[in-house]
């Protein structure tokens, strides 16, 4: 019989395609197969009614399909009926899905005494659970997961060959029969007796602090109402004030402690179930984000975490109680001694986390490549990533254009590693700060299981043009095992590469990159530069005043140098010791000074994060820093706070026909005490957005296609970015921003990639 063959790329493996194109091909009375192969979905189909067939295919996709493109050819099909083959073997041009957060169908059967997953810890079917976190290798099929260890019992056997039922050929499907199973551990790895959950909850309720886990990885938990378990939590994690994420049954349970609108709930009941940002509300939590205007807010994502909710309120039967507000509301932190990567294994939580955790609530299925939560936050452009990993990760950035596939290594802190493949840019989880052996090591197994999963060789690498990065080490040790190039990029062209990527941009375009140090090409630190970028060349246009670092790296860590530099060099000294007298008095500037007067150890940076940092040591806001960008996100909070002001008229100077923009006015006006904190961080971001745009909208020439470009961790910041489109739009100018990468160095490796395979293409 003539029919027709469909080949179906995209995320459309592990996601119940093949049931789902079985159901449609029968109800319309087709002939024919469909299975997977190395390039996503095949089916061939034989009947009248194959345009419907056609037609519904993408319209009715399950829950969690991504059809990027169908292919439809004409093809004998014979036989009777229609069946679903066995995979086959081929090039891999398709990708596993992301983890996915509990279905409500599968709530449904957690709730449901008569169901024989009642209070199961790992149910899931074709629409939810575990896809990244589990998968060695595509085709997802269950030999390739951590599930291969776990042989189906007759009832999930019966499931799974059963195209009706929605966990037929779901790779992860199990029961407490045949599947993974709970234990709960003392500090000294003895098993615990009674139900896990139920002892885990009382735990909690103590103030104990429970390693639980969870999809990529485990939390540390504790209860959030419980001010001591905080602050415990906070010293045995040495984690002094950097915020904590609180996990809340509904929206509702969170009423008063964040402000959710419709962007904020959308986002934390999509299938992500990310952490979100939220504005904090009239309540506060004490030791959780203190110094914040922000409280990261998430909802139970997996069924182990929803039943903590569903023992603390009573086991109820049905799912009624879901809308209910609960009063448990628990910290979930990464799992990790401080700086170290996320913790994975049984065995290895007993031992990391030993000192730290109380107690261990742990299960037999393996996770086989770490994957921290994303953090989110809603704004009227669309969500905006602070961190991209769970949830997220391995869905790829879409590409304008083809090329060779290119591996890239990202930088230093906020480390990602980038598979660029055909018109698809594969950004790996959140890796983190390099900064030890244990970091190092992840970052190498986050390399080998992307490229993996992806089953590619890279033609090039790329990395960071700082030559003793370790990401640097990792990526010229990698060209030579595939005897391919490696290519350095520079830091700050590809924070403006990465928005050109994700934004189809082929055209010159002018950006400002604005972060806290970066290597530029001249060996300086930069840090607020305005860049054009046209193809692989990237000129410096112009940078902001250089600020010098008085003692180094310390200076970057300690904001009073930062503010001392800047007045001393500013022409303000004179007025430096009644302001340090009246702000910091037990600080000595005495030393600072002597330096930066034989400018000795005082190497200048044009980082705008260093700006940051002299203003909120002016404003008594901050002096020594607990963890990075703690200053900025402080003085964005104060800011928040209050509210928008006018710039400050006077407030900068752009210097040297636009080639430097100076905000020593703006400080000036900061040192005067007539502000309060928060008045004076609403006023530093005002006239601070007021100075950029105005420096960016007086390029020679204008701005390329009426667009600017705006990346790098200060276009985290949320009161700045605002200020900065609310300038720009009535121009006529398009604001550029990161929005499917952060625009920090989590999205630097998206960028490295861009630029090196067009560099590659001019050869």
């Amino acid at each position: 019989m003539t029919g027709r063959l469909f080949r179906i790329r995209g995320l459309v493996q592990g996601v119940g395609f093949r049931p789902f194109v079985w159901r449609l091909a029968n109800e319309l009375g087709l002939t024919g197969w469909v299975r997977n192969d190395g390039a996503g979905v095949v089916a061939a189909v034989g009947g009248e009614n194959w345009q419907e067939f056609a037609r519904r295919l993408q319209r009715e996709a399950p829950r969690l399909a991504r059809i990027d493109a169908i292919d439809c050819t004409p093809a004998e099909v014979s036989g009777e009926g229609f069946v679903i083959l066995a995979s086959a073997s081929g090039e891999v041009a398709t990708a596993i899905g992301p983890d996915a957060a509990i279905c409500p169908a599968c709530i449904a059967d957690l709730c449901d005494p008569a169901n024989r997953r009642w209070r199961y810890a790992f149910t899931t079917c074709t629409h939810c659970g575990p896809r990244y976190t589990v998968s060695r290798q595509i085709p997802y099929d269950r030999a390739s997961t951590s599930l291969a260890g776990f042989p189906l019992c007759t009832p999930c056997a019966v499931e799974y060959s059963a195209p009706a039922d929605r966990r037929f050929h779901a790779e992860t499907t199990c029961c407490p029969a045949c599947g993974p199973q709970l234990s709960l551990l003392d500090e000294a790895g003895q098993a615990l007796v009674g139900d896990p959950i139920a002892e885990t909850l009382r735990l909690l309720r103590d103030g104990r602090i429970v390693a639980i886990k969870g999809l990529g990885g485990f939390h540390l938990a504790c209860d959030a109402r419980h001010a001591a378990a905080v602050a415990g939590l906070r010293e045995r994690k040495q984690r002094e004030a950097k915020p904590f994420a609180v996990m809340g049954l509904n929206v509702a349970s969170l009423s008063g402690l964040a402000r959710i609108g419709k962007a904020e709930s959308a986002l934390l009941h999509s299938v992500a179930a990310p952490v979100v940002l939220c504005p904090k509300g009239e309540l506060e939590l004490p030791g959780i984000a203190p110094g914040l205007a922000w409280l990261g807010a998430m909802l139970p994502a997996t069924p182990l975490h929803l039943l903590l909710w569903h023992e603390a309120a009573g086991r109820p039967a049905g799912t009624d109680w879901l809308k209910q507000p609960s009063d448990l509301l628990l910290v979930m932190t990464s799992a990790n001694p401080h700086g170290e990567p996320l913790v994975i294994a049984n065995d290895e939580a007993l031992v990391r986390l030993a000192g730290i955790a109380d107690a261990f609530l742990l299960h037999d299925r393996d996770i086989v490549i770490r994957c921290d939560d994303s953090v989110v936050r809603a704004t009227p452009q669309g969500p905006a990533f602070i961190r991209r990993a769970r949830g997220y990760v391995p869905v790829p950035v879409a590409l304008a254009e083809d090329g060779p596939t290119v591996l890239a290594l990202g930088g230093y802190l906020k480390n990602t590693v980038c598979v660029m493949k055909g018109r698809e840019a594969f950004l790996s989880q959140h890796v983190g700060g390099l900064d030890n052996a244990a970091a190092i090591g992840f970052l190498e197994e986050t390399v080998e299981h992307l490229l993996a999963i992806l089953d590619v060789k890279p033609e090039i690498v790329a990395h960071d043009l700082h030559p003793d990065f370790p990401s640097t080490h990792l990526a010229v040790h990698l060209a030579e095992r595939f005897h391919v190039p490696a290519q350095a990029v520079g830091h700050h062209a590809a924070h403006l590469a990465a928005i050109a990527a994700e934004h189809g941009v082929d055209a010159p375009l002018v950006g400002l990159a604005l972060d806290g140090v970066g290597l530029g090409p001249d060996g300086g630190a930069w840090g607020g530069e305005l860049l054009r970028l046209d193809g692989t060349d990237c000129a410096r246009l112009g940078h902001l005043r250089p600020l010098r670092l008085p003692g180094g790296d310390r200076a970057a860590r300690e904001p009073w140098r930062m503010a001392v530099a800047a007045l001393h060099d500013g022409g303000l000294g004179e007025r430096l010791a009644d302001w340090l007298g009246r702000t910091w008095p037990g600080r000595d500037a005495g030393p600072l000074l002597t330096l930066l007067a034989r400018d000795l150890r005082c190497p200048p940076t044009t980082s705008l994060g260093r700006w940051f940092d002299a203003a909120a040591a002016l404003l008594g806001v901050r002096d020594v820093m607990a963890f990075e960008g703690q200053a900025a996100m402080e003085l964005e909070g104060l800011a928040t706070r209050h509210g928008p002001l006018t710039p400050l008229a006077s407030g900068y100077v752009v210097r040297a026909g636009g080639r430097e923009l100076d905000l020593s006015p703006l400080l000036a006006a900061l040192l005067d005490g007539r502000y309060d904190a928060a008045h004076g961080a609403a006023l530093f971001h005002a006239t601070l957005a007021a100075g950029l745009a105005d420096w960016a909208l007086a390029v020679p020439g204008g701005l390329p296609g009426g667009r600017l470009a705006v990346g790098g961790g200060c276009a985290m910041n949320a009161v700045l970015m605002a200020a900065l489109r609310a300038r720009l739009e009535p121009a006529g100018i398009t604001l550029l921003e990161a929005r499917q990468a952060p625009p920090n160095d989590g999205g630097l490796a998206l960028g490295q990639a861009w630029l090196a395979r067009r560099a590659s293409q001019l050869v």
